[in-house]
């Protein structure tokens, strides 16, 4: 059957980005446009869901002379839209960085035992502040007007699902804590918040066509549920393999590891079985948001940060960097860590600076990893690589140093868009599945092999950063009392 031109949007944390793809992976077609973030304090962190709507619309505007068999979409999650009955945004989405509702977040947590959590999910994942039961919580108790509204509690990608198709649905891969291995919702999750369980979409699976787009130039045009970016990003760039090790890099870092054995590993995230897939992940908290913000920080553009970088190997003045700006996800789950430059000197120059922003994020990456590892009982010795992170030569050498594996990545830029469009073929018939996909479309271009002194040298580092992490964790709560004497008494 010949095969046809599919789209694939991918809402992510700064901004949409859609693609055109053709029968060889190719990117016929494509866009990109950021949208604003709020941040309020150190925990608030919004975007108004109308954003993705406005960007959405205008990606289609742009593409409307394709002919496009099928649509797909992917998008950031433990991001949530709280939605009225019209199916507006009843206040702007809560991002996954949020970390306001991590008092509920405790308290939910130690109703709920280790035997419970093996149970649902196969591994002793926490409830954290960016659980969809945390905000519910919040929300009930902080802003009842909007909770006694809400008809659903929408991820990103569902809402704007709505909005093109007008179906209410959701599938069991992006609703973590949520769902059980064998897809379903978790009666027992939902009772942790007295009205949680009315206010969640119906479940579909990730390559189901839930409807047809309802205007526009492609209107008519079946729409696939599609999953979460981290998912579709890591089998978009070897996932669908067993025993794969990805590697994803964009606002955060996330590491993946295909394998259906399942050794339970405080940290690590392990996915139900999909689509023949069984996919252990750890999202780290900050990546390319810690270059964002250093780069901001010092005045620089982001090729100026990465030149410095290229033109300063690591010296006696190169301080340690804790990446943690906003808290951590995996593998700490630890929303109150702070970053920290370590070791600074009179010597010590702004591209030693940037050079251990670089460094950090790349360990945070490496600790991750090193749980899944036990979480998959898979040490591979290369990693699939995809992501708009790896588009600095400077930054995947200090990678392939930092965690000692050759890296290979994959020629299209966003893995993101290639896994929603690649969720789109399947759902119209034009792959039986992932794998057979992913050996259609994947390309890799570029290969990283790690420089054995520095491999050493940066195992040094490592060990001191996993002690600071440490260390740094209880000096940060301390200085939180110290900057917030009221709120901490």
């Amino acid at each position: 059957m010949a095969q046809r031109l599919t789209l694939g949007i991918d809402v992510g944390t700064t901004s949409v980005k859609a693609g055109v793809i053709d029968a060889t992976g190719q990117v016929v077609a494509q866009f990109a446009q950021s949208y604003p973030t709020t941040r309020v304090g150190a925990q608030m962190v919004e975007q108004n869901p109308e954003d993705w709507i406005t960007l959405i619309n205008n990606a289609l505007a742009a593409f409307a002379g394709y002919d496009v068999s099928a649509i797909g979409l992917t998008s950031q999650v433990n991001t949530h839209v709280f939605v009225g009955q019209d199916g507006a945004a009843l206040m702007p989405a809560i991002v996954w960085q949020d970390g306001r509702a991590g008092a509920e977040a405790a308290a939910l947590d130690v109703r709920v035992t280790q035997e419970q959590k093996l149970a649902w999910w196969g591994a002793p994942m926490p409830i954290d502040a960016s659980h969809a039961c945390s905000r519910m919580a919040w929300v009930a108790k902080n802003r009842p007007d909007i909770w006694d509204k809400t008809r659903y509690v929408m991820l990103p990608k569902d809402y704007c699902l709505l909005n093109m198709t007008g179906e209410a649905t959701t599938d069991p891969l992006s609703n973590i804590g949520l769902v059980d291995n064998d897809l379903n919702y978790i009666p027992q999750v939902f009772d942790l918040v007295a009205g949680a369980a009315g206010r969640a979409a119906p479940l579909a699976p990730i390559c189901q066509i839930i409807g047809k787009m309802r205007n526009g130039p492609f209107q008519g045009v079946p729409v696939v549920s599609g999953t979460m970016d981290a998912w579709a990003g890591l089998v978009g760039t070897g996932g669908a393999r067993d025993r794969s090790t990805v590697y994803l890099s964009g606002t955060s870092e996330i590491m993946g590891i295909s394998s259906h054995e399942v050794v339970p590993t405080p940290g690590a995230i392990v996915f139900p079985q999909c689509e023949g897939v069984r996919l252990h992940a750890a999202p780290t908290q900050s990546g390319g948001d810690a270059k964002v913000w250093f780069a901001q920080a010092s005045g620089l553009s982001l090729d100026e940060m990465t030149d410095l970088v290229a033109d300063a190997p690591r010296s006696s003045a190169t301080p340690l960097f804790l990446p943690q700006l906003q808290g951590e996800r995996a593998p700490l789950w630890d929303a109150d860590l702070r970053a920290a430059f370590l070791g600074v000197s009179r010597q010590t120059g702004q591209a030693d600076l940037a050079r251990a922003v670089y460094e950090g994020v790349a360990m945070a990456a490496r600790m991750a990893l090193e749980k899944l590892q036990s979480s998959a009982n898979v040490c591979g010795d290369s990693i699939a690589c995809g992501g708009g992170g790896f588009q600095s030569a400077p930054w995947n050498q200090i990678r392939a140093d930092v965690m000692g594996v050759e890296l290979n990545v994959l020629a299209a830029k966003e893995p993101g868009i290639l896994g929603a469009a690649t969720m789109a073929a399947i759902g119209v018939g034009d792959y039986t599945g992932f794998e057979q996909a992913y050996d259609a479309l994947a390309v890799f271009d570029r290969s990283y092999v790690p420089n054995p002194e520095r491999v050493a040298q940066y195992n040094d580092l490592y060990a001191l950063y996993q002690e600071a992490i440490s260390q740094n964790a209880d000096l940060g709560k301390r200085l939180t009392r110290v900057n917030n004497p009221v709120s901490a008494s």
